[in-house]
């Protein structure tokens, strides 16, 4: 990869000598560290985009996930974990660490061209934060122990609760607790911090609710308030650390020193102690319970007291190579490991502490500075895959990542049967065991103390994925760019196309008569990409009616009806349409649910809907049997078809595509008898390079984009034709015009040459 990027920065200087004196190179990834930690910053982001709930917003670049939870009393928001719970507490802690990242880093971030993503991102979660807060308490959870009982997508959780609980609303809590007022002041201030030059109205909406929560937690000086039903989750252990918080943050955000002189004359003497001891505590980790580390941090900084440094210094000590006989443990591998739970989440988040402190308080230390700065490394490396495992831990990155992580929409379990996932088709009994969805940027729990790692979806404390887990980690990510550079990748993400199919049609002969068919049905959704209900639902069987016709009888003769219906009791009950011509003698019946949302991707006994059909003509007209009149032997939907009951209809072979489904009028699955199949699915093009333009009304023309001298071929002239143009010196054609724009954005610039260059070393594949 360093010759191939050495290579293109020879092409570069050569391409821009032939410009003009003045113009600068074309902008190339600089050497970086052993990872490119922009495209993990960008996974980052699409994590914490898996993670919104409510209704998504425009810039989502989750093309798998959709709109939930639109009846939550609080809309939006930070799903926690891979659960569907939303907590005031740990939305706040993760936007207050992204937003501390950025006002330490943010110059890299915008460097790197991801100033919108994650500001878009960062204000999703500070603007949930101004919604929870209620003047007088705030809404800290929504959501209740179903969830933890139910397994399935985001999108189609609401359909199971009110099937399960006949409530349209999730519950919800309010409480005044300083812990939480505190982190979502601390938030609000860095967000009023970030914001305040671009967007001055929503700056000043954050800092007025920030310090508003401040006071708050200040008087109410209280931690568990109200809120005991949170702490099954998550149980504060004092609420010191978050004031002492969140007053640095408001101190950095006002210059008020009344916040700074609180924390000298009220929080530090109430701040934690090491066991046993009168020392002030050094040891454990900055995270949602526990913001004593990062607040001493900021605090040091903002008062430049060699005594705050100190205190900051122990703490690195402790988690580098030791202070007062105290030492973090470390893996064999070499993890700073503090603690079973989210081990990588502890680990990464010092991490970032460290990177901010060497650059900051120790950065006129060398030694200091390089000690933390390389701790940072190896952590955040470890993650990425410098470990004995090879293993990274941040899905999405790198090729080894451990094949489950616990989350329920991006697993597309559509029968709530998960323990399978990860599992060998041998050891899953038929159940699902692929994953829908690539869950990337999302970095899983870590290994245990000896550097094992238990690759169980089961495994929680493995396996785990949170917004909390990845909030300093995303934080270091910044300071990690700011050292060592990085590039997003250009066409991520890619759209995903579904692994199977999202809707079928599985069948098999009940019974096969003298006079009639009788065949059981399942009609099932699997849907994920997203995962949806279809309320005009319905599906078609084929039939020949040709030996009827010759036989003397009509389409009048025949008859359809429904023996059994699971759902003829509720609003999902079917109904069957008399024959319909579809062409010639080939007929059909139309089989539609009154309403389809019950055939829905939320368990076993929904996921599909079961109906046996039977098509009949009568025993005998006039006096006459009508034996041997029926023959289905030649009907579309028959065929394939074999005897057997529910065993059989639970196998793959019972699967038929053509029994045809239809969402409305559109073909959603099967092959109708004439061929027509579900335009569901995108060819992709013989040659990446083309496409066909239809604009013309004259007729079509084919582009080779790249090839801006439109000479048939590819090659090094067309990027110096591209920086020509770009400094005045050339002009295009529109058809050249058209093919240099490579990057879409209806200019020739820098950029199209940088990605004509990639193309040309293999770097991508496609424009």
């Amino acid at each position: 990869m360093k010759k191939i990027m050495a290579w293109i920065a020879s092409l570069t200087m050569c391409a821009t000598a032939l410009t003009a004196p003045m113009q600068s190179a074309i902008p190339v990834k600089a050497e970086t560290g052993d990872y490119n930690y922009a495209e993990a910053l960008q996974k980052s982001m699409f994590f914490y985009e898996v993670q919104q709930s409510g209704e998504l917003p425009d810039w989502n670049m989750v093309t798998w996930r959709d709109d939930s939870m639109l009846t939550d009393e609080v809309q939006g928001g930070w799903f926690d974990a891979g659960d569907h719970f939303k907590f005031a507490l740990t939305n706040a802690y993760t936007a207050s660490m992204l937003a501390w990242g950025y006002l330490e880093y943010g110059d890299a971030v915008k460097k790197a061209g991801m100033e919108e993503l994650y500001k878009n991102n960062l204000q999703f979660g500070l603007d949930y934060l101004v919604n929870c807060d209620l003047g007088d308490s705030v809404v800290y959870m929504i959501g209740d122990n179903f969830d933890h009982q139910w397994w399935g997508s985001a999108e189609v959780y609401m359909r199971k609760y009110k099937l399960m609980k006949q409530e349209d609303q999730r519950p919800f809590y309010t409480c005044e607790d300083s812990c939480i007022n505190a982190q979502m002041a601390a938030a609000l201030a860095g967000g009023y911090m970030i914001f305040k030059d671009s967007d001055a109205k929503k700056a000043e909406e954050y800092l007025t609710h920030a310090k508003d929560l401040f006071k708050r937690a200040d008087t109410v000086r209280e931690t568990g308030m109200n809120d005991e039903k949170e702490h099954e989750f998550y149980k504060p252990t004092t609420f010191y650390d978050d004031l002492f918080f969140a007053a640095n943050f408001l101190y950095m955000a006002t210059g008020d020193q009344a916040y700074l002189d609180k924390c000298a004359n009220e929080y530090i003497n109430n701040l934690g102690k090491e066991e046993q001891s009168s020392e002030m505590k050094f040891t454990w980790g900055h995270c949602w319970d526990d913001t004593m580390q990062g607040a001493m941090l900021l605090y040091a900084k903002n008062t430049g007291d060699s005594q705050w440094k100190e205190q900051v210094k122990k703490h690195l000590e402790y988690w580098t190579t030791g202070y007062g006989g105290k030492q973090v443990s470390y893996t064999p591998d070499g993890l700073a490991w503090l603690f079973q739970w989210g081990s990588l989440r502890h680990a990464t988040t010092t991490a970032f502490l460290a990177k901010v402190a060497a650059d900051s308080i120790f950065a006129d230390d060398d030694t200091l500075a390089k000690k933390y700065n390389d701790f940072a490394d190896r952590q955040m490396n470890y993650a990425f895959g410098d470990n004995d495992l090879n293993m990274s831990y941040v899905q999405g990155m790198g090729e080894n990542n451990p094949k489950t992580f616990h989350h329920r929409t991006a697993s597309g379990i559509h029968d709530d049967h998960w323990q399978s996932l990860g599992l060998d088709e041998s050891e899953a009994e038929g159940w699902q065991t692929e994953y829908a969805h690539t869950l990337y940027g999302a970095l899983e729990g870590g290994p245990d103390k000896d550097g094992s790692f238990t690759d169980e979806v089961g495994a929680y404390r493995f396996s785990e994925v949170a917004i909390d887990y990845n909030a300093g980690y995303t934080a270091c990510l910044c300071a990690m760019m700011d050292d060592y550079g990085g590039e997003i990748l250009e066409n991520f993400p890619e759209q995903e196309t579904p692994k199977w199919n999202e809707f079928e049609v599985a069948a098999v002969i009940q019974q096969n008569q003298a006079n009639y068919t009788q065949i059981q049905v399942w009609a099932m959704n699997h849907s994920a990409w997203p995962a949806r209900v279809v309320k005009d639902l319905s599906y078609n069987y084929y039939f020949d009616v040709s030996e009827i016709l010759e036989a003397g009888l009509s389409i009048d003769d025949i008859t359809v009806s429904i023996g059994y219906d699971q759902h003829a009791s509720d609003e999902g009950a079917l109904t069957a349409s008399k024959p319909i011509q579809y062409d010639g003698n080939i007929y059909y019946v139309k089989l539609s649910f009154n309403d389809g949302r019950v055939v829905m991707p939320t368990g076993q006994s929904e996921h599909r809907a079961e109906a046996q059909i039977r098509i009949a003509i009568p025993d005998q007209i006039n006096g006459q049997s009508t034996a041997g009149m029926w023959n289905p032997e030649n009907d579309y939907s028959f065929q394939g078809l074999q005897e057997g009951g529910q065993d059989l209809l639970k196998m793959p072979e019972a699967i038929t595509p053509y029994i045809t489904m239809y969402d409305g009028d559109t073909l959603i699955y099967g092959v109708e008898p004439d061929g027509t199949k579900p335009d569901n699915t995108t060819p992709k093009p013989t040659d990446p390079t083309t496409t066909e333009a239809s604009s013309d009304p004259a007729g079509s023309e084919t582009l080779r984009y790249g090839d801006v001298d439109d000479n048939g071929e590819i090659n090094i002239l067309d990027v110096v034709l591209a920086n020509r143009v770009y400094v005045g010196i050339d002009s295009l054609n529109d058809k050249q015009k058209k093919q240099g724009d490579v990057d879409g954005d209806l200019k020739i610039t820098l950029s199209d040459s940088m990605q004509i260059l990639r193309y040309l070393v293999h770097l991508i594949d496609k424009f």
